[in-house]
């Protein structure tokens, strides 16, 4: 891959999680903010393992705008093209853990400062001088932000970039889930590098089955030239050219919460690109990288938040050599 100044760039939302973290000496739930957003998230763990690194979105000119942008340049992400919105506020999403191991999300986005970035916000010079571009579909909810989007995949493809998409389907930000399956086809339609949940693959195919669903994305879009499947704490699965890998997850107990357990997954993912590229993978290149990113994704499971809270390489290694 060509030299670039920055190795990803990643666009979308940032945005503070409240978590549950118990309950206060009266009985009620106490929340704990946690800096996040999927896009910044995985620029997070790309930093841990030594990349260059550039968020571009938009939060509000408020004290949570003010604290995710410090969170971020602490981590280590280039913040320069972070635009700040004057009316909408930065957006929130509360984080409730349920049952089963699942979250449910409440979001305070109508309208949220992120969803307000417009295609003169973005930085098009910058965006044709990264070797990775990475978009989810929290961008593409509502017009304006969507029409930038689009501006930027089309900016970093004709310069060379990858593109990288994860769905990432939050179905109480979509008016209509019909619209949400067409703006994930338009993101599966334009994307090299495809992370995709259990559940998303299921809402965009109808199966249940990994390898018939992930068949029917690979016909539908031969763009797509490494698709990962993740399955919680199943595993995950690869899928490439003629190849099907699965790696199962790490069930080590002590798992607090999930927040930020794909975009983990979805970093060491495009690592792996950025070290090795495309071109004549193999089952065992395949199978590495599905085990570190498991286990990068188990370590974020066992501490709260997701920006803050990623593991360095030697942690990730060390927990794969004692573990597997």
């Amino acid at each position: 891959m060509q030299e670039k100044r920055f190795d990803v760039i990643a666009l979308g939302e940032l945005l503070v999680d409240f978590t549950d973290n118990g309950l206060g000496e009266q009985g009620n739930t106490l929340f704990e903010a946690n800096p996040g957003g999927a896009p910044c998230n995985v620029l997070a763990m790309l930093k841990r393992l030594g990349r260059s690194c550039a968020f571009a979105g938009k939060v509000g000119d408020d004290l949570f705008g003010r604290r995710l942008r410090a969170v971020a340049e602490a981590a280590g992400i280039c913040m320069d093209y972070l635009a700040v919105d004057r009316e909408a506020r930065t957006t929130l999403a509360f984080v409730e853990k349920l049952a089963n191991g699942d979250r449910d999300f409440s979001f305070y986005r109508n309208p949220g400062a992120d969803m307000m970035l417009t295609d003169e916000d973005l930085p098009l010079e910058v965006l044709a001088d990264c070797r990775i571009f990475h978009f989810g579909t929290l961008s593409m909810t509502h017009e304006g932000v969507r029409r930038a989007t689009r501006k930027a995949i089309d900016r970093a493809k004709a310069n060379g970039a990858l593109i990288s998409f994860d769905p990432n389907l939050r179905p109480p930000l979509w008016n209509d889930l019909e619209e949400a399956r067409t703006q994930i086809s338009y993101g599966l339609a334009h994307c090299d590098v495809l992370k995709i949940a259990d559940n998303e693959l299921e809402f965009m195919t109808g199966e249940t089955d990994f390898d018939k669903g992930a068949a029917i994305l690979r016909e539908r879009y031969p763009n797509i030239r490494l698709l990962n499947v993740t399955a919680g704490p199943e595993g995950s699965h690869s899928y490439y050219e003629d190849l099907r890998v699965f790696r199962p997850a790490l069930k080590l107990g002590g798992t607090i919460e999930t927040t930020g357990a794909g975009d983990t997954f979805c970093a060491c993912v495009l690592n792996f690109v950025l070290e090795r590229g495309l071109e004549g993978l193999s089952e065992k290149e395949l199978g590495d990288m599905l085990s570190f990113a498991n286990a990068a994704a188990y370590l974020v499971t066992t501490r709260k938040g997701a920006i803050r809270s990623m593991p360095e390489r030697e942690q990730v290694e060390n927990l794969l050599l004692t573990h597997t």
